[in-house]
Formats: C-alpha cells, structure tokens, sequence
C-alpha cells in the first residue's frame, strides 16, 4: 500500500516512522503558536494526503506529550475521501501555556483498515452476559 502526500507548505518535513516495526508516523506542525493552558487550538501540518478507499487515518497522541505537557488531540479521524489540510487539534490539559514550534512533531497517525457495515434498523438486539452494563459495571480490580 502507499499513502500519497501532498506538501502544501515546502518548509514543513514529510512525515516518517521514527523506528522500524512503529504503527504510526509523526506529524509535523506547519506553524508557530503558543496553546494556553486550558485551550484547545488547530495546529495545521501543511500536508494533505491521499488515504486509500478502505483505510481511514487515526490521529492519536504522542506519547512524550501527553505525560509530559498534559497535550491530548481530539477529533482524530480523517476520512479516505479528504483532500483537505491535515489540521490536529488540540486541547492543552496542563497548568502552563505550550510553544508549538514549526516542524515540530505534535501528533501521530494510524493508517487502519476499516469496516463499513450496512446500517440495519431491529427492533431488539441479542442478548449478552454483559447486557446493558456501561460505565464501571466490572469494576477496578
């Protein structure tokens, strides 16, 4: 499989893998910013790309980030029909403001096959041990 890439920004770095054998590839921040303690802001990459019919890219957290600045990304699915920017957005859960610097790797995508079930209205659903428990029902230990 190959995943097409566009630069819309001729300063900002492809995205690699950093290490043989990694599920997903950093991406890069196209801007400069600074994320206020508490604000959630859009960091463009100056990328777009071509995912695969089948595919959808996840774009998930980078690891160092989250435990060490409180950085978590929402909204992070792109679809194989965007051409679009890549845009990660990003909520800054921690005490202090973060310098998002351009280049820098702010988030990771998962290139993942997906399922597209035919949607089926029913008027029951099967029954199962675990039944109608949500939130806790088994438990912390």
């Amino acid at each position: 499989m190959e995943l097409q890439i566009k630069k819309l920004d001729k300063e900002v770095e492809l995205p690699e893998y950093q290490h043989d054998y990694d599920a997903a590839f950093d991406l890069r921040s196209a801007v400069d910013k600074t994320i206020k303690a508490g604000e959630k802001q859009i960091v463009k990459t100056g990328l777009s790309m071509a995912i695969p019919r089948g595919y959808a890219g996840l774009i998930w957290d980078r690891s160092g980030l989250a435990a060490k600045h409180s950085l978590h990304v929402l909204a992070g699915v792109i679809d194989s029909g965007y051409r679009g920017e890549v845009g990660v957005v990003i909520k800054n859960l921690g005490e202090e403001d973060f310098t998002v610097e351009k280049n820098m790797r702010v988030a990771q995508m998962l290139v993942q096959p997906i399922a597209t079930p035919k949607l089926v209205e029913v008027d029951e659903l099967s029954e199962t041990t675990r039944n109608t428990g949500g939130f806790g029902s088994t438990g912390l230990r």
